[in-house]
């Protein structure tokens, strides 16, 4: 029997509201979570054009792209439940490695800097979504699942489960969970991904499953005793979505143009979020090294130069 996709994306919409609704009341009678109205209102509006963005040609190209890949390979996964659920555990190790990427590579953070932007920790910071270079991403990323033989709606399906899925992970409200945290991403761990302490930097990249982490040594679990930080080491200090989706990428051709060799052009583009020739800036790498020795401690666990929102370059 083959499995119809709905646009699940599309129904969730007013659920979203809904959700946000309850939060905040939930936040003042609580006093767990915080909302700023300015804040909350750039986020509405980035997640507005996130949706708008694809329709000026991106969905386009993606789809021609999709297509003409699944006509290329030789191999056709069938349009079954137990593929869908095959599609979405494939599809949540391409956003582990996609999302770690994009924290690891300046080019890929500066599309997803806008989603870490935020000071605040709610249902509408997951809303806070980049309006470029997600044709690129899905592109590079997403590919490969149709060359794997998954149907294009296939793999466009489960990445809406896997953005709704990660809608509400995002609140203060919703405490440790148990068992339930071996294997799935919770509010808890994505808190710590959020955070900007040194603790936390460079984990928690999961979507769905946090066992990616678990497995490539990225995982670091939230301290009750160390409140998270949230937002970019260097906060942007205004609310206009125009600086918020566009300041990291001013920061690269301002960087760019006054680069002294195509190393160093390589290095603002493609380094870690942070670099520079002459190491005066921080990398995430770097500011956990530094408080390791502070306080005495071995650094938490990583495998590479990774870019969390300590990494922000200077400006």
């Amino acid at each position: 029997m083959e499995f119809e996709y709905p646009d699940i994306v599309s129904y969730a919409v007013p659920a979203f509201l809904v959700l946000v609704i309850i939060e905040i009341i939930a936040a003042r009678l609580t006093g767990r979570g915080r909302y700023e109205a300015r804040d909350s209102a750039a986020s509405l509006i980035m997640g507005f054009g996130s949706q708008i963005a694809p329709l000026l040609g991106g969905l386009f190209v993606i789809g021609a792209v999709f297509v003409a890949a699944y006509e290329l390979t030789p191999f056709k996964i069938p349009n079954t439940w137990w593929a869908v659920l095959l599609c979405l555990v494939a599809d949540d190790l391409r956003y582990y490695w996609f999302h770690r990427i994009s924290h690891e590579r300046r080019w890929f953070w500066a599309s997803h800097v806008i989603h870490h932007s935020s000071q605040h920790y709610n249902l509408t910071t997951a809303l806070r979504q980049t309006w470029t270079g997600n044709i690129l991403a899905s592109l590079l990323f997403k590919t490969p699942l149709v060359f794997m033989g998954f149907h294009p709606a296939m793999v466009a399906f489960v990445g809406a489960i896997s953005l709704l899925y990660q809608f509400w992970i995002h609140t203060e409200l919703i405490d440790r969970m148990g068992p339930f945290e071996w294997i799935f991403n919770t509010p808890s761990h994505h808190r710590v991904h959020h955070a900007t302490n040194p603790r936390y930097l460079d984990a928690n990249y999961a979507g769905i499953l946090i066992i990616w982490d678990r497995m490539f040594g990225t995982f670091t679990p939230e301290d009750r005793a160390e409140k998270p930080r949230y937002g970019i080491i260097k906060n942007l200090g205004t609310f206009n979505p125009l600086v918020i989706s566009f300041h990291e990428w001013i920061g690269i051709a301002k960087d760019v143009s006054q680069a002294k060799s195509l190393k160093e052009v390589a290095g603002y583009t493609f380094g870690p979020p942070g670099w520079s020739p002459d190491g005066s800036r921080l990398t995430s790498k770097m500011i956990k090294e530094r408080w390791a020795r502070i306080h005495g401690e071995a650094a938490p666990v990583s495998s590479s130069p990774q870019a969390e929102p300590a990494a922000q370059p200077a400006e």
